[in-house]
């Protein structure tokens, strides 16, 4: 099954820049071959279901491994059955209302 999910990683322990730990997330999102847009407040990811979520738990061990002890996040998920729609088709239906 295909989804769409909005991801926010927090490491926590770990002082109050996070770049560093964003990067490696999303490092770890394309070379998994997903779909991924940088936002500032996280991070949009499409795939497959299956693949989609072992990149988030990859994501939760590599930060645990550059030193995080706690990692919180953040995620909405998003599925459909009736047509294939990507997060590009969303933001694209919108603006066209919009004009």
């Amino acid at each position: 099954m295909r989804v769409m999910i909005d991801l926010s990683v927090v490491p926590l322990g770990v002082g109050v820049s996070l770049s560093e730990y964003v990067a490696a997330c999303e490092r770890v999102l394309r070379e998994a071959g997903l779909s991924c847009t940088l936002h500032a407040f996280g991070t949009n990811v499409e795939g497959e279901w299956d693949e989609v979520m072992a990149a988030v738990k990859e994501c939760h061990e590599v930060v645990h491994s550059m030193g995080a002890p706690r990692v919180h996040s953040s995620l909405r998920i998003g599925t459909r059955t009736d047509k294939a729609q990507t997060l590009e088709d969303k933001v694209k239906s919108v603006e066209q209302k919009r004009m």
